[in-house]
């Protein structure tokens, strides 16, 4: 028997399952013509049997693309599932995320006990919508709302769909500005940097707003380059895009650099071009931390600053599924985006993109800003970047690895060595990106960075190895998001494991470690989305150059 250039699983599964006196070498050949030998199967079993013991055990794969004709009892398929789910990666080693893990059991009992809760009933669960109103004024707040202005806003599923929300506002005043004008208003143009999460640039083209993605530089850390930002701006620039932490390098974006770019603008050319701030991560980080933004202002406090986008399942500490959008007054959120409904007896307005939402995490949230308050967010947020120092100069310690990120670099301005606090150094996202070192690449040529990686996901962390956006992409970078759960005790594993990983690839002889990355092409794969790995991404149809980063989030 010649040997088969690719073996399908699936079939000799179920030709053997089916075929059981065949022999195996034949399983990968068609049986369907054979007899067909029935296993025995008692009902009887399912009411006095472990889970085990139903009829997915052996003789039945759960079935995955067609609803079966008889069901099965509950402890059964819940056990089924489970099993299929351990394969899953530990979500406290899954550092590759911006997403919490981790919730108080109180908190989680509050979530469990409302789980059945719409956002959309708001007149069926007006204290639910009380909570949520005051987490708009809480978050407002810390915002630096100004007196004289009423702030609005609203819980989202996350902050893809708030930013959604933030570029249509401006796409909106925008047109209705152009109206009164008598301009022409067909070519629409949004502002962002090559970092910008994908959510950025689906709202460019879902809403046809020309993106124009501008290119980051080691000159500009990897972030939005004010300098390109004033040579792309014109009288069709509906705002500007500014990350309050890049998902890349932690960095945050000068937002007043770029505030007083565009004063100088309209002073010149009477243009009002505002700015929608992304603070996915940065919108909980700031406000709490000593190092605040790193000086400059960011927020509320700046008259350019319209709108201002956070999720509160990332360092809001609450379970994927909520993020917030904020308007800086009501006279920011054109009428034209608003919608009176009257749905089961009540009249509510509406300017969400979802309808139906979950109410449970909105709970949560509001349980985290009371319980925790302000000095309680704020030691999690000082505990999680002292731990993301620790570990950057670790790595810079064993000289094999450069960061790329810079929170573990001193602040000279405001360095105090009495107080050991997130002041003292570069303000930015707890996140470690770092690379090979130039010496390590040239003693140890043969290692690949990408190794690095896979081994350590033999030892059940997750952690990326991606290039940097176009331009820098030359640049690939292992990246570590430092999240509340990062114990003193695990990040002291993580950094043994990492040294250990790294020498075992010095010590060894070139190898190529590709085969066993995760996420070989399954059929549940196919029938979800098209897309290929790192070591096939030559196929894709456009070169990274032109291609819509999703980054790692």
């Amino acid at each position: 028997m010649s040997l088969a250039r690719h073996v399908d699983p699936d079939q000799i599964i179920q030709t053997l399952h089916d075929h059981p006196s065949i022999s195996p070498t034949q399983a990968p050949l068609n049986c369907l013509g054979k007899a067909h030998k029935h296993h025995v199967y008692s009902k009887s079993a399912l009411s006095t049997m472990t889970p085990y013991s139903s009829r997915y055990a052996s003789q039945q794969e759960i079935s995955k693309f067609k609803i079966p004709k008889e069901g099965e009892k509950a402890e059964a398929v819940a056990q089924m599932l489970k099993d299929e789910l351990d394969l899953d990666g530990r979500p406290n080693l899954n550092l590759a995320s911006f997403v919490g893990t981790y919730m108080e059991r109180e908190a989680e009992a509050l979530m469990v006990e409302n789980l059945s809760k719409n956002m959309s009933d708001a007149d069926e669960y007006p204290a639910m919508m009380a909570m949520h109103a005051r987490c708009v004024s809480i978050i407002s707040h810390l915002w630096g709302v100004q007196k004289g202005e009423t702030a609005i806003g609203s819980a989202t599923t996350g902050s893809s769909e708030a930013i959604h929300l933030g570029g249509l506002a401006m796409k909106r005043r925008w047109q209705e500005k152009r109206d009164a004008e008598g301009k022409d208003k067909t070519k629409p143009n949004i502002i962002m940097g090559s970092n910008a999460q994908v959510a950025l640039e689906k709202f460019a083209r879902y809403f046809e707003v020309e993106a124009r993605i501008l290119d980051v530089s080691q000159k500009s850390n990897y972030r939005l380059d004010p300098e390109l930002v004033k040579n792309n701006i014109d009288e069709n620039t509906i705002g500007v895009f500014v990350i309050m932490g890049s998902t890349y390098t932690g960095h945050y974006e000068p937002v007043e650099e770029i505030s007083k770019i565009l004063d100088e603008y309209e002073e010149k050319t009477g243009n009002d071009i505002p700015i929608h701030v992304d603070a996915a991560s940065g919108g909980f980080i700031a406000p709490f931390t000593y190092a605040h933004a790193g000086g400059p202002k960011w927020d509320f406090a700046l008259p350019r600053v319209k709108s201002i986008n956070t999720s509160g399942h990332k360092f809001g500490l609450v379970y994927a599924g909520v993020g917030w959008i904020i308007w800086r007054d009501e006279s920011f959120l054109p009428k034209h985006l608003i919608f009176e409904l009257h749905y089961l007896g009540g009249t509510e307005e509406s300017y969400t993109l979802n309808f139906s939402r979950p109410g449970a995490q909105i709970i949560a949230q509001y349980y985290n800003l009371i319980h925790l308050g302000f000095d309680g967010f704020r030691a999690i947020m000082e505990n999680c970047l002292s731990n993301a120092r620790l570990l950057s100069k670790s790595l810079e310690a064993t000289s094999w690895y450069t960061c790329v990120s810079d929170i573990h670099r001193k602040n000279k301005d405001v360095f105090n060595e009495e107080a050991e606090t997130s002041a003292n150094y570069v303000a930015g996202l707890p996140v470690v990106a770092f690379r090979f070192s130039d010496a390590f690449k040239t003693d140890y040529s043969h290692v690949k960075q990408e190794n690095v990686s896979t081994l350590l996901r033999a030892k059940q962390y997750i952690i990326p190895n991606y290039p940097l956006p176009p331009k820098e992409d030359k640049t690939e970078i292992l990246r570590v998001v430092v999240r509340e759960s990062m114990s003193l005790d695990l990040l002291d594993r993580l950094i043994t494991d990492i040294i250990a990983v790294t020498e075992q690839l010095m010590n060894s002889d070139p190898m190529d470690l590709s085969a066993f990355q995760p996420g070989a092409t399954t059929i549940e794969k196919q029938h979800q989305s098209k897309g290929f790995d790192h070591a096939n991404k030559h196929k894709a149809e456009r070169p990274m150059s032109k291609g819509v980063h999703r980054t790692v989030c």
